[in-house]
């Protein structure tokens, strides 16, 4: 039988990540300088040392993201020294001997909870790496496990239904402009987008499985990408071969990297939003107390000064009080990071991961030196997705600080003015799908553009839950695909899959999906 790395295509000169984001980000700065000219008082023309400086920028401005990939590669390195990753990889492909397809709907289903629920997209760059493993272990090929947890966590945050990163993003933004929405009619279509998405992915990447299994030739990922993936992932599928078994210490191995997994998942999802009472339990022991110090003229000048650089000078005296709220003691699940779980973000879960990296190496019996140089090794092995994701958010950043994102905003809103409900849906899509390569973050694009759509889509009769949902289903088609986006990046990378790849296996049913999504969005804006 022939291998993957035989019979794969031959790789066509297709340009690197590297190259398409630096190409980016270069049409990005002259697009500034164009629309600056008609613009001035809008748009600040990008410099040349904008553009150098973007990705630095951006590496700043994603300082928690790239940590937390850092760590994750030591952590992960951790588990392959153990040899309790690949070994359990095997124990499960055998045990699910002719069902491997079944782990495909099961594990996107999963994922896509999490993208509907709590925005799960960044949380999921640890999981390209494993899922790609197990694919190939299964006798799929790496893209199949890209695209499990990317179409299944996409079609969650597409689908959103109580994503505080989308929705409650975009219903505070509203509520700041004076616009109240009914929380049940979002959720309602949001779980329609999300249901009807998944199941549109589940059979597409299945359908894709099943050939791959058939005839390993029909693969499309080139010969250079399964060289890499095998490379990173290959031992996993080489121990599917052999007679393995697992050891009692590689057993508990295992129990604390789904633990740890577990943890970090729970940590992500904002419970204080879901469930007070959840939130409470794992708040628990939580005390603090108010503090009133009293402030003098001198106090707020000399802050606001050092903050900004200037000289001021108070006329007359002034006094106050400062208040603020001092921790007497931390809860429970607080003790480790600070923060309570159900509070966490990128600092908390790389501190989690850093330790359990330790725990991981001494349960498995490494050395202290053993322990320390495969952290490192593992680190250094991610400083190509960590280079991608601050390349990425540099255009981001470069957007933002011109005031580009903001311009074509407002643009796209004046265009929408006096449409009908079977025109203005799917324009008002258009325009969100357009404005997500500028700003791929929800949470960003919701606080930006909703004191503006919001109050449009009222204005002209039509639901502004219906625009929160058109907002969702627009920008989370795109960030199936964009290259702006630092999660996705990282992701494949970490699989080893080209973007240009993924573009070619995924546009079909990105495009179903836009389709399909632009459809139900179009029946609301006319019956609600």
């Amino acid at each position: 039988m022939r291998t993957l790395t035989e019979t794969a295509k031959k790789k066509r000169g297709m340009p690197s990540s590297f190259t398409i984001l630096l190409i980016l980000l270069a049409v990005v700065a002259l697009v500034t300088v164009a629309v600056a000219g008609i613009a001035p008082g809008e748009v600040t023309a990008a410099r040349l040392d904008d553009f150098f400086m973007a990705p630095v920028r951006g590496f700043a401005d994603a300082l928690p993201v790239c940590l937390f990939v850092m760590i994750l590669g030591g952590f992960l390195g951790m588990m392959t020294e153990t040899g309790a990753l690949d070994n359990g990889i095997a124990v499960l492909v055998k045990k699910l001997k002719g069902n491997e397809l079944m782990i495909i709907p099961v594990l996107m289903f999963i994922f896509s909870l999490g993208g509907t629920t709590y925005g799960m997209c960044e949380e999921t760059v640890p999981f390209y790496a494993l899922l790609a493993a197990t694919m190939m272990a299964a006798g799929f090929d790496p893209l199949v496990g890209a695209a499990t947890v990317l179409l299944g966590a996409g079609c969650g945050c597409l689908g959103s239904t109580v994503n505080p990163f989308a929705v409650g993003a975009a219903v505070d933004s509203l509520r700041g402009v004076g616009i109240e929405v009914n929380q049940s009619i979002i959720i309602g279509l949001g779980a329609v987008l999300w249901i009807v998405t998944t199941i549109i992915s589940i059979f597409f990447v299945m359908q894709y499985a099943k050939k791959v299994k058939a005839d390993k030739g029909s693969t499309i990922l080139s010969m250079q990408e399964l060289k890499d993936a095998e490379e990173a992932h290959g031992a996993a599928a080489a121990e599917v071969t052999k007679d393995v078994k697992l050891t009692g210490r590689q057993k508990g191995v295992l129990v604390a990297f789904a633990f740890t997994f577990v943890v970090m998942i729970v940590g992500f999802i904002p419970l204080a939003d879901l469930n007070q009472g959840v939130a409470n339990f794992f708040d628990a022991g939580a005390a603090s107390h108010e503090e009133v110090v009293e402030v003098t003229g001198d106090d707020l000048v000399a802050a606001y000064d050092d903050a900004n650089g200037t000289a001021t000078v108070l006329d007359g005296d002034v006094t106050g009080e400062s208040t603020s709220t001092v921790t007497d003691s931390l809860g429970w699940s607080a003790i480790v990071t600070g923060v309570p779980i159900g509070a966490w973000y990128f600092d908390e879960a790389s501190t989690w991961f850093f330790i359990m990296a330790i725990v991981i190496g001494i349960i498995g019996g490494l050395s202290e030196k053993q322990i320390v140089n495969t952290f490192i090794a593992g680190a250094a092995d991610m400083m190509s997705v960590v280079l991608i994701i601050a390349l990425a958010r540099g255009i981001s950043v470069l957007m933002a600080s011109t005031g580009l994102d903001v311009y074509v905003l407002d643009a796209a809103a004046n265009a929408l003015a006096g449409l009908s409900g079977i025109i203005f849906a799917p324009m008002s899509y258009l325009v969100y799908f357009g404005l997500s390569f500028l700003i791929p973050s929800t949470s960003g694009m919701a606080t930006v553009s909703m004191p503006i759509m919001g109050p449009l889509a009222v204005k002209l009769g039509f639901s502004p839950e219906v625009m929160v949902m058109i907002f969702s289903a627009a920008i989370g088609a795109v960030n199936l695909f964009t290259p702006t986006s630092g999660a996705i990046m990282g992701g494949l990378a970490l699989a080893k899959i080209e973007w240009t790849t993924w573009l070619k296996f995924a546009m079909k049913v990105i495009v179903v999906i836009a389709l399909v999504s632009v459809v139900i969005l179009t029946i609301a804006c006319v019956m609600i």
